[in-house]
């Protein structure tokens, strides 16, 4: 049996519907559980809503969870919301710079990455498919 390795986190349900339900968590920095972190202004968390598909008849507002999702899910959502950007804006950056001039590059990189992430927008049913989490109760 393969070992797949997973993400976890804790979360408070915030809301439930016919075939979904919301799930507040905390996301917070690798440095927030550092005991300097009351000195350090570089800790931070933020708080946010993820929503999970599925029918959980026995789950009611309020209730304590664990969100998990696979590493692999997670990577490949920092290479599709991070790596892939940067080569494109790179790309365009530089072959219209060598064409065209650095303000034309510049401006084709910002106006390439607006593309791409209103690409993700208007796939975002199809990819939340492929990224999902389930709920383990506490």
């Amino acid at each position: 049996m393969k070992h797949i390795e997973t993400i976890s986190h804790e979360g408070i349900v915030e809301s439930i519907g016919t075939g979904s339900c919301r799930v507040r968590i905390l996301q917070a920095s690798a440095c927030s559980s550092c005991s300097a972190r009351q000195l350090c202004r570089s800790s931070e968390s933020k708080e946010k809503l993820i929503e999970v598909r599925g029918h959980y008849p026995t789950l009611q507002v309020g209730d304590s969870v664990t969100l998990t999702g696979s590493v692999r899910q997670g990577l490949r959502a920092s290479v599709l919301a991070y790596i892939v950007p940067l080569i494109l804006m790179v790309a365009a950056l530089f072959a219209c710079s060598h064409l065209y001039g650095e303000g034309t590059g510049a401006l084709a990189a910002l106006l390439v990455l607006a593309l791409y992430y209103g690409v993700l927008y208007m796939m975002r049913d199809r990819l939340g498919k492929e990224f999902e989490f389930e709920i383990e109760t506490n």
